[in-house]
């Protein structure tokens, strides 16, 4: 399974289980984000837009329930998300499925197992999961959305191709000829690799107003361009 761009955050409060949780993620090639309590949890799927949210339901502040709760009904997104919990009952696995929850581990649990979880949740809401995100700057190719930390980047058809090419392959670099093949292979040549170079430009300054700090698109001189992923 592609695992790249696959931003997952792990709501857990008991740290050692939490940095555990995220090695063997960080291992299996996804990008992990963390938070020690709901509220957290909250904050952090505003500013990550994460692919895939674990959630442990005892929590501190706001519970894991209320959470995904929250994630469903206020965001109104269908993220994939398993529970973690030390529930062992049915009536509370049941619960926790229909509070929109689409697996449901029991603690103490393997972390191999878990990782199992994820990639069989993935494969089974890969139409939901189409999205990529790296750093808090997400795009949705089925809705042709750009987001950074939850806020809208509107772009062209032609700024939005050239984005989702080279978040499709981050830290590669690509030639002006590979982005030109991706977006119209029908084009003339030399005018058209100028304009890939306006295209970046108007990219980076768009995404420049929303992540002033924050460089996502490199020039390889020379060479191309190329995604900063880390």
């Amino acid at each position: 399974m592609n695992t790249k761009g696959k931003t997952i955050l792990i709501v857990e409060d008991d740290a050692k289980i939490r940095q555990l949780i995220h090695i063997y993620l960080d291992k299996a090639g996804y990008d992990v984000c963390e938070a020690a309590d709901g509220v957290e949890g909250q904050e952090s799927f505003r500013q990550y837009d994460p692919c895939f949210v674990i959630i442990d339901l005892m929590l501190p502040r706001l519970s894991g329930e209320s959470l995904c709760c929250w994630i469903r009904n206020e965001m109104k997104s269908d993220v994939p998300i398993i529970m973690v919990t030390a529930k062992v009952s049915e009536e509370d696995r049941i619960k926790g499925l229909q509070m929109g929850a689409d697996d449901y581990i029991i603690k103490p649990f393997s972390p191999q197992e878990l990782v199992v979880r994820v990639e069989t949740v993935l494969r089974r809401t890969v139409h939901r999961c189409s999205k990529i995100s790296y750093r808090g700057l997400t795009i949705k190719p089925m809705r042709g959305e750009v987001h950074y930390n939850g806020t809208v980047i509107p772009l062209t058809h032609n700024e939005f191709c050239i984005l989702y090419f080279l978040m499709r392959h981050p830290n590669q670099i690509l030639t002006r000829e590979q982005i030109l093949e991706e977006i119209d292979p029908l084009m003339e040549k030399v005018s058209s690799k100028r304009s890939i170079d306006v295209h970046v430009g108007n990219v980076r300054a768009k995404l420049g107003k929303a992540a002033s700090s924050t460089s996502f698109i490199e020039t390889i001189r020379g060479m191309g361009y190329r995604f900063a992923a880390f």
